[in-house]
């Protein structure tokens, strides 16, 4: 790509997310819903790639326990998914402290930040890209929490900032995931409070922890491990924070109940519990998790079942599988 184009393509790309910034404020909840709606069955017939990275993922998860109408049917539903949970990140600056029940409903953080004080811990909340992940931030500033949050840059950096200022909420601090874990550690270690997604995706010189997926034939994810870091040295709380998007146009965020950890506990297993917290969610309502991901990148070299086309064998990834189970 030519410097003149790029540069060019970075000022169109910031021109429209200033544009939706000033523009999604304006409509209506109603109104912002419908748009995401549309915008997502339109992303979705128009992006072939992601579309078919999205039904192989389907397709892999669920055989033939889905129809193939069945398979996009969920899939343009979670193209909908994402539009609205990208649009809401906009349209949140019109949620305040007096408003803010109108538009969401919130559980379980209350026992959890007064157990935490008590016993002086800081809390590592983690996500996963399911429901409307962006809220589970707001719900928090709103509640009176404050946390840094990881989250990845953009190659265009002034859409890094403009996301880090919607993201912030006014109380947040975001910080980028290249080199984050001292910073997280010493938030923790301190007493405070930190958040990250947990279903993100590494290579295996990354430091990741092999995780299972959908069973009883479960496929296998290359995912961090950074929230059990935190958790263990850091001695916090580890709370998954689950969203769903509610009929009547508000988003449901609640805490789930802290899972234990020590610091003699296998990291993999650790993981392996947290994960399992939100595939639930994810096998009750597919449509809300983002598909479009490539969420299995690699496939060991004994598999004996079916993985996603682009998952690809890593001597890495064997090694670090290998590692896990010694």
């Amino acid at each position: 790509m030519s410097s003149s184009w790029k540069t060019f393509r970075y000022k169109l790309e910031a021109l429209g997310c200033r544009t939706l910034e000033r523009a999604i404020p304006l409509l209506s909840r109603r109104g912002c819903i419908g748009f995401a709606q549309l915008l997502g069955a339109l992303v979705y017939r128009v992006d072939g790639h992601g579309r078919s990275v999205t039904l192989a993922n389907l397709e892999a998860v669920f055989g033939k326990r889905l129809t193939q109408k069945q398979r996009e049917d969920v899939a343009r539903k979670s193209y909908q998914n994402f539009a609205r949970t990208m649009l809401d990140l906009f349209w949140s600056q019109k949620v305040s402290a007096h408003n803010f029940e109108d538009y969401t409903e919130t559980s379980g953080f209350e026992p959890i930040i007064d157990r935490a004080k008590h016993e002086g811990r800081g809390i590592v909340f983690v996500c996963a890209h399911q429901g409307n992940w962006e809220w589970a931030a707001l719900a928090f500033a709103h509640l009176g929490g404050r946390a840094t949050i990881v989250a990845q840059d953009f190659r265009n950096p002034t859409l890094t900032t403009l996301f880090a200022k919607l993201r912030s909420h006014g109380k947040h601090t975001l910080i980028p995931q290249d080199r984050a874990m001292l910073r997280l550690l010493k938030c923790v270690m301190r007493g405070e409070n930190t958040a990250l997604l947990a279903d993100l995706n590494l290579l295996p010189h990354q430091g990741p922890v092999v995780i299972e997926a959908f069973g009883p034939d479960p496929l296998e994810i290359c995912a961090t491990r950074l929230h059990v870091i935190l958790a263990q040295r850091g001695n916090a709380l580890l709370v998954p924070v689950l969203t769903r998007p509610l009929p009547n146009g508000k988003i449901r965020v609640w805490a789930e109940p802290p899972i234990e950890t020590t610091a003699q506990m296998c990291p993999r297993k650790i993981a392996q519990e947290t994960w399992g917290v939100f595939e639930r969610l994810i096998r009750e309502n597919p449509e809300l998790w983002l598909w479009s991901y490539k969420h299995f990148r690699f496939r060991p070299s004994d598999a004996t079942r079916e993985y996603p086309f682009y998952a690809s064998v890593s001597d890495g990834f064997d090694s670090v599988r290998k590692e896990a189970r010694e």
